[in-house]
C-alpha cells in the first residue's frame, strides 16, 4: 500500500535531499532548559512560536536568554497567541483577573521589546475563542531546532505530560524560519495559506496553514489509519470526526484526559466527544496529558508515526487552526515516542 500520495489541490510540497538528522525527545523541563542553553551561545538567529507565553518560573530563564541575545546582536523573534491572556479558560474568570493576565503578557511583550527582540501577538482576541488560532510550537536556535511537540511556555505547559523534538538539521532550522515568516505575514492579513509538506526521506514536516477546513496532519492521519492494522494514539482531546471513526475500527488504545483532568470548557468538551464517539481512555494519572502523538501499525511490521502540536479532532480543522507535526517512519524517532508512552503516559517505570 502507498502512503505516498501526489499533493492534493492547493497542497504545496517541498523535496530536501536525504533524511533529517535523528531527533532527540525532550520533555518539557529539558526542552525549555536545553534551548535557553543554545539561545545564550547563539550567534545569528533565534525564532520562537507558540500558543501561550508566560514569564514564571519555569520560563524565566529562557526569556532572559532571549533578552540576553538580542542585546548581543541576534537577530531574535518571538510570536505567540493572544490565547495567553484571552483564553477559553478565562471567559469565565472575573474580568479584574483576565484584565491582570492581559497586563502581565503586556508587561513581557514590552521588555522583549525594548531588548531588540521582534515580539508580536498572533490572532484576534474577539470572537469565537478556538477560532483562528495559531497552535504551531517551535524553536529554532542558528541551526538546531525544536518541534513537533506541543509544550506551551508557561508554568502549566511546561509542567503538563508533554515533549518536543530536538533536531540539529540547518535545512529544518531554514524550512522553520519560512514557516515562521509565512505565519507572520498571514497573521498581518487575517487569513491562512494552503497546507505545506516539507519531505526529507522518510520523514515529512507537515504544516496547518490556518484555512478552515484544511489539516493536511488531519488528512495524513486519516489516510495512515486506514492503512494501519492497530492505532496507538496519545492526545490532549478524544479523537473525533471520520478519524476517530476509522480508529475505532481496529485494534486501537487511547490516551487522552479523562474530563476530570480538564479545566472546565475542556472537561465539557472532552465529556461530549466522548458521549459522541463512544470512545474511553486509558490515561488514568492526574497530571495533564498535554502530548500527541498517533503510532500506526500494520501487520506486516511497517510503523508510522505523526507528532506535532495536532490533537487530532475535526473541531481544530473546521475552525482553521495553524499546526505543525513530523509524520515519520524511522525506527529511533517512534521508539522514543513509544518509550515516552510507556514511561510518563502509561506511567511504567518513571523516575
Amino acid at each position: 500500500m502507498s502512503s505516498a500520495p501526489a499533493p492534493a489541490h492547493g497542497e504545496h510540497s517541498q523535496d530536501r535531499r536525504g533524511g533529517l538528522a535523528q531527533p532527540q525527545l525532550l520533555r518539557g523541563e529539558d526542552y525549555v532548559a536545553d534551548a535557553t542553553r543554545r539561545i545564550h551561545d547563539a550567534k545569528r538567529r533565534v525564532l520562537l512560536t507558540t500558543l501561550t507565553i508566560a514569564h514564571d518560573h519555569r520560563t524565566d530563564d529562557l526569556i532572559e536568554a532571549l533578552v540576553y541575545a538580542a542585546r548581543r546582536g541576534v537577530e531574535v523573534s518571538v510570536a505567540a497567541d493572544v490565547f495567553t491572556y484571552a483564553d477559553a479558560a478565562g471567559t469565565f474568570l472575573p474580568t479584574g483577573y483576565r484584565t491582570k493576565l492581559w497586563r502581565a503578557s503586556d508587561t513581557l511583550a514590552s521588555k522583549l521589546i525594548h531588548a531588540g527582540v521582534h515580539f508580536s501577538w498572533l490572532g484576534r482576541e474577539k470572537g469565537l475563542p478556538w477560532r483562528g488560532r495559531t497552535h504551531t510550537k517551535f524553536c529554532v536556535v542558528d541551526d538546531t531546532a525544536y518541534a513537533f511537540g506541543g509544550v506551551n511556555l508557561d508554568r502549566k505547559g511546561v509542567e503538563n505530560t508533554d515533549f518536543m523534538l530536538r533536531i540539529a538539521d540547518a535545512r529544518l532550522a531554514d524550512d522553520l524560519e519560512t514557516v515562521y515568516h509565512q505565519i507572520q505575514h498571514m497573521n498581518v492579513h487575517e487569513r491562512g495559506h494552503d497546507s505545506l509538506v516539507y519531505r526529507y526521506g522518510a520523514d515529512r514536516v507537515l504544516v496547518d496553514g490556518g484555512i478552515p477546513g484544511d489539516s493536511i496532519i488531519y488528512r495524513r492521519a486519516l489516510l495512515l489509519a486506514r492503512q494501519s492494522d492497530r492505532v496507538l494514539l496519545v492526545s490532549q482531546y478524544c479523537p473525533t470526526g471520520e478519524l476517530g471513526k476509522v480508529i475505532s475500527e481496529r485494534e486501537n488504545e487511547l490516551w487522552f484526559n479523562p474530563p476530570r483532568n480538564a479545566s472546565p470548557a475542556n472537561r465539557v468538551l472532552i465529556a461530549s466527544s466522548m458521549l459522541w464517539t463512544g470512545h474511553r481512555s486509558m490515561y488514568t494519572r492526574q497530571r495533564y496529558l498535554h502530548a500527541k502523538a498517533i503510532v500506526f501499525f500494520r501487520e506486516d511490521g511497517a510503523r508510522t508515526a505523526i507528532t506535532g502540536s495536532h490533537n487530532f479532532v475535526e473541531g481544530g480543522v473546521r475552525l482553521g487552526t495553524r499546526e505543525i507535526a513530523m509524520e515519520t517512519r524511522r525506527p529511533e524517532t517512534i521508539a522514543q515516542i513509544l518509550d515516552f508512552h510507556t514511561r510518563y503516559v502509561r506511567g511504567e517505570g518513571e523516575d
